[in-house]
């Protein structure tokens, strides 16, 4: 009730929730209601967090680059590549320069690496199955770098803790997320959704109007049937929480 007080009072529907401890995606119409339900993957307890904010969804990226962020290419790619100079080629990578110009597609050379290792050069991955995004990407302005992806490694979704990622949001169906996200155009049914991750090309749909999107920590929930369903504290969020509210009122007064 505490978490939920701070929140903020200016959004409105139709919205996009995702719960952390949850593991879950919720979309709600203009009444409220529940349209969607879906499993997510969320960023790992330790050092990785989700976190909690609120944003606008705008548009949709089919067959998304995934531009590799700094730590994850020093602390992950730059130790794999050492071992195996082929491994970008093999995995669809590719280095790229500041402006995005590719700068190798294959080997990497002692100087590439240096310029990697500094951050002066950047590595992406090229659209396809091979993508760490998947083929959909659902993007949302926030200081965190943080939004919402399709992933080949569905495997996870059948894990009842579902904290494996490095922040982002993987969603289980990202097809219907996307027909619901883009339900104003009604040149977007499932079929044309479906053939753009199938293409060639990568594609950015705008929408005619943003939806908000609140990603929350709530470790009980009310459903529209009447039923409070409780969840584990993963990120020692409300133990936290707890111990402030002991300490008596934190105001004068």
């Amino acid at each position: 009730l505490e978490r939920w007080r701070w929140m903020s009072h200016e959004i409105a529907p139709p919205l996009i929730v995702v719960n952390i401890p949850e593991f879950r995606l919720h979309s709600l119409d203009e009444e409220y209601h529940q349209v969607l339900s879906m499993k997510v993957v969320v960023g790992k307890a330790y050092r990785h967090k989700t976190p909690v904010f609120v944003s606008s969804l705008s548009f949709v990226i089919f067959r998304p680059y995934w531009n590799v962020p700094i730590s994850i290419q020093l602390a992950e790619l730059l130790p794999d590549i050492k071992k195996d100079p082929s491994y970008l080629a093999e995995h669809d990578y590719e280095v790229v320069d500041s402006a995005g110009n590719v700068v190798s597609e294959g080997p990497v050379s002692s100087e590439i690496m240096e310029q990697l290792g500094t951050g002066s050069l950047a590595i992406r991955q090229r659209p396809g199955l091979k993508n760490s995004l998947g083929l959909i990407k659902f993007e949302f302005p926030n200081q965190f770098s943080v939004y919402m992806h399709g992933t080949p490694a569905t495997v996870l979704f059948s894990k009842s803790r579902r904290d494996f990622s490095h922040g982002c949001i993987r969603v289980e169906d990202p097809v219907a997320l996307a027909a619901w996200v883009l339900h104003d155009k009604p040149e977007w049914d499932v079929e044309r959704i479906r053939a753009a991750m199938d293409g060639e090309e990568t594609i950015r749909v705008n929408l005619k109007k943003s939806i908000d999107v609140l990603i929350v920590y709530t470790t009980a929930v009310a459903t529209e049937e009447g039923e409070v369903h409780f969840f584990n504290d993963i990120y020692g969020y409300d133990a936290a929480l707890e111990r402030a509210l002991r300490k008596d009122y934190p105001y004068p007064r």
